[in-house]
């Protein structure tokens, strides 16, 4: 994937709705979120979103990609987000594993609540 393309889908997970969660977040998918229960699977991810309103806005700053092997990509990033007068400052990192041609899941998710937010 594209690094483009990796920072597009990224942005997706934060502002698409639910739908896309079904579609892209790994049945097998870890995450680590700020809030309780803290430690989520991919279906409890895909649930908790269902729940929670989207974010309007949404920047990345300090993006890195590492791809340790094929099939494999590793992005760290700040990122600020908005919705409806709620602000949130976060370092967060994914992982994505390719399952065939231009089909990739993540596997996991981290969150990282920035000292000032």
């Amino acid at each position: 994937m594209e690094d483009a393309r990796i920072w597009e889908f990224e942005r997706a997970l934060w502002v698409g709705d639910s739908r896309l969660y079904d579609e892209a977040i790994d049945d097998q998918c870890l995450m680590v979120v700020p809030a309780p229960p803290f430690v989520l699977t991919g279906q409890e991810a895909i649930e908790a979103v269902k729940q929670t309103p989207r974010w309007s806005q949404v920047e990345f700053s300090d993006g890195r990609i590492a791809r340790p092997q094929e099939g494999v990509i590793v992005i760290a990033y700040g990122v600020r987000a908005a919705r409806e007068g709620e602000a949130y400052e976060a370092h967060c990192t994914s992982t994505y594993r390719r399952l065939a041609h231009e089909q990739w899941r993540v596997v996991q998710h981290q969150q990282t609540p920035s000292r000032s937010a």
